[in-house]
């Protein structure tokens, strides 16, 4: 359900750049989503044909790039990636280390979108 709280946000933010663009039409939002946000592209695109009915961007696709969760380890220097539902416990797989830190997979970006 946090997909609707994120989708008004972006909703918001596409009509505020659509109006300084003076566009007429929004028709694709592309997005920019990290891992650990855990927003599913489906229900962004449920919520968003709700929420944008009567608005320039009711009909607009939403299309979502996915980026992994990334560590870098404090003990070796090395990057690494991770899958956070498998993985109970989060070792560096170069090392064995367990000291770490987030380099990716929290983003959420509107990257680009497509206006008439």
């Amino acid at each position: 359900m946090h997909e609707l709280a994120v989708t008004k946000s972006i909703l918001r933010l596409v009509l505020n750049a659509a109006q300084q663009k003076k566009a007429k039409k929004i028709q694709a939002i592309y997005l920019i989503v990290g891992e650990m946000r855990n927003l599913e592209q489906d229900w962004i695109q449920r919520y968003f044909d709700y929420i944008s009915k009567d608005t320039i961007a009711e009909g607009a696709q939403i299309e979502v790039t996915k980026v992994p969760v990334a560590f870098g380890c404090k003990l070796c220097g090395k990057e690494f990636t991770a899958d956070l539902y498998e993985n109970k416990k989060l070792l560096c797989p170069y090392c064995g280390g367990f000291e770490y830190t987030l380099l990716f997979g929290r983003e959420l970006l509107v990257e680009k979108m497509e206006v008439v």
